[in-house]
């Protein structure tokens, strides 16, 4: 996988917890630093952590699906950037309050943002991606964009809104279609 590719995914995978980020600095009215650090560190390392896991779950599957991967790929990548979408539009950012001080609450933040990256690592498994440089730049930028969005939070509350998620889901889609393009006619 080139580093374009790795790092948009890296970027649709970070957005929701960009957004999860953004509204706990919102939220927070003191200590907007140690939450801006367990942020980063809560969701860059779920986010790098969860593909390991889905791509070690899929090696066993990859060989039966080699005629198929670019059509799983794009079929799952496409599920998530909807499902990012879809949610993006039906939750209130009301709702979507965080406190980044409360470790359980983070650790089930963190958990829920990183779903979408287990199933990512799973379509590495497919494609017969090496895991080691994509994580390394999805927990990258995840921990940057989780550290920044609490700041931004506390200086545009309420500017921003679901933009960010929605973006984050078109970015996925995006990839999901370049994949399977690139495997139908290249």
């Amino acid at each position: 996988m080139d580093l374009i590719s790795s790092l948009l995914i890296a970027l649709g995978l970070s957005m929701d917890a960009f957004a999860v980020s953004v509204t706990g600095g919102a939220t927070m009215s003191h200590d907007r630093l140690r939450g801006a650090l367990a942020a980063a560190i809560f969701f860059g390392g779920f986010q790098a952590f969860m593909p390991v896991i889905g791509w070690l779950g899929g090696i066993g599957f990859s060989d039966l699906a080699s005629s198929y991967d670019h059509w799983i790929a794009f079929a799952l990548l496409a599920l998530i950037g909807g499902k990012m979408i879809f949610e993006s539009m039906t939750v209130e950012p009301s709702e979507r309050s965080a406190d980044l001080l409360d470790l359980r609450l983070l650790t089930l933040l963190a958990i829920a943002t990183s779903i979408d990256a287990l199933a990512v690592g799973v379509t590495f498994a497919f494609l017969d991606v090496s895991i080691l440089v994509p994580v390394a730049i999805i927990g990258t930028v995840t921990f940057a964009l989780s550290f920044l969005g609490v700041f931004i939070g506390s200086r545009f509350v309420g500017l921003l809104d679901n933009r960010v998620e929605v973006a984050g889901g078109l970015i996925l889609i995006g990839i999901g279609l370049k994949i399977l393009l690139d495997h139908l006619f290249f």
